[in-house]
């Protein structure tokens, strides 16, 4: 793939367009926007731009449209697949000026923000008004909800709530050839044309860059209620998740760690939150939320009750927000705990959910017979379950044919499940190997045809999701 070279007055013409102490070609600065959360690469761009408005991005395009310039467009740098790794060099575009809540309609409970403001502070800001956006990402006090968009985020809450893609109402976006567009309407329903909205929801930054994003809203619910419990088997706590949904209840998150990764956490954080013995493979963390809090206990009551048929321990209820504060914290510290610990190689599945605890079987089957080690946790009310491999000598899957074929072999045994290689992290360049696993060719020419029309020079987060 060949590409212009940068032209030699580039950098003066971007300052034209953002302004003085936007541009940035620095070496520090080159290094820091180089990298994210992906394992341990490090791809700098050439040049780093910091606009304001859809107006100056739509300049940036336009010029790099022109010369054929390679543009990777960055939130937070929180990603796990390699979105925002601008592997080819060229213009690196950081959302992170872009961060203002432009306006909160408590009459029809909808929220009109820029991509770079924190999707947490996204969540207190509408909270204070009684209003409740549900998908929360662990990375949720540092991720932007402008990445959230392009991955198609999720979450804990996801299994009652939905992902990203059910709050998004209408999106701001500049095209690669620098035009403006709104892709739809700020409406609950909407059968006009084509669905450009949720065609841009989950693609990486690879058809356009969003510049505001309409968000429905709901009312805030009133109560929580949590509770931990312990499995003697894998196999005994996937066997309770599906007969508590077939006892007709829809928590508000189901979470599983198994104990291999809880071990670990918990010795990070000096944490004792969560008892770990000898006899546990597996928590459970349960919520329920609402508005009638003797129907969240009715609930709860109802819940242990079914769980005590599955060989579990006993069964902890969090009393206060600090003990629930705590259990979340533990949970969403663990891919943090896990990398440091050496598991740098994360993968991101989905199968019925049903299916969760013979998925964990396989891959410690097959971390086994390789001689690597794996520590699970995930969505188990979804039957989202984060993989992390630590693989002896090993850093990185990217371009590493040992690697590569240990990760095909774990993908074909999400895919016998019925499952696909990513249920929230995206694409992205690291998984793209592995795309032909789960999608024929038909429809990889669909989408390579799809991201022609938006970008026909092929220079918008190029070699992402495909090649």
């Amino acid at each position: 793939m060949s590409f212009a070279q940068v032209p030699s007055d580039l950098y003066q013409i971007l300052l034209t367009i953002v302004g003085e102490g936007y541009v940035l070609n620095d070496k520090e600065s080159l290094d820091e926007y180089g990298h994210d959360q992906t394992e341990d690469l490090q791809f700098p761009p050439q040049i780093i731009v910091r606009p304001r408005s859809a107006e100056e991005i739509s300049k940036v395009l336009s010029l790099c449209n022109q010369h054929r310039i390679p543009v990777t467009p960055r939130g937070a740098g929180t990603g796990l697949s390699g979105g925002a790794l601008p592997h080819l060099g060229g213009v690196l575009i950081s959302m992170e000026r872009m961060n203002s809540i432009i306006e909160i309609d408590e009459q029809n409970l909808q929220v009109i923000t820029e991509p770079g403001v924190i999707t947490e502070v996204l969540q207190n800001t509408v909270k204070e008004k009684g209003l409740f956006y549900p998908p929360d990402p662990a990375s949720k006090g540092s991720c932007f909800i402008g990445g959230n968009v392009s991955h198609n985020s999720g979450g804990p809450r996801a299994v009652k709530y939905g992902v990203v893609r059910d709050y998004v109402l209408n999106l701001e976006v500049v095209l690669p050839t620098g035009e403006i567009i709104w892709t739809g309407s700020n409406v609950l329903k909407n059968s006009t044309g084509y669905n450009l909205t949720q065609l841009i929801v989950g693609s990486e930054g690879t058809l356009g860059i969003v510049t505001k994003i309409v968000l429905k809203l709901i009312p805030l619910p009133k109560y929580d209620l949590l509770m931990l419990v312990p499995f003697r088997s894998l196999e005994k706590a996937g066997a309770a998740v599906s007969a508590i949904f077939k006892a007709g209840f829809t928590p508000s998150a189901m979470e599983l760690i198994e104990v291999n990764a809880l071990r670990i956490t918990s010795d990070f954080m000096g944490s004792s939150a969560i008892p770990v013995t000898d006899d546990t493979e597996a928590h459970l963390i349960i919520e329920v939320d609402g508005n009638h809090l003797d129907t969240l206990m009715i609930e709860m009551e109802s819940i242990s009750e079914i769980v005590a048929g599955f060989d579990c321990g006993e069964v902890y209820f969090a009393d206060d927000a600090q003990q629930k504060n705590e259990l979340w914290k533990l949970r969403r510290k663990v891919a943090e705990a896990v990398k440091i610990a050496g598991y740098t190689i994360e993968e991101d599945t989905v199968v019925p959910r049903a299916l969760l605890p013979e998925l964990i079987r396989g891959v410690k089957d097959l971390a086994n017979k390789n001689g690597f080690s794996v520590a699970c946790y995930g969505h188990a009310g979804d039957g989202n379950l984060h993989i992390r491999v630590k693989i002896p000598g090993k850093i990185n899957s990217y371009n590493d044919p040992f690697v590569i074929a240990i990760l095909r072999d774990l993908f074909k045994v999400v895919h016998g499940l019925g499952g696909t290689i990513s249920g929230e992290h995206g694409i992205g360049l690291i998984q793209k190997n592995y795309l032909d696993i789960v999608i024929d060719q038909t429809r990889i020419s669909i989408m390579k045809g799809i991201k022609k029309i938006f970008d026909p020079n092929n220079i918008l987060n190029v070699g992402k999701i495909f090649d």
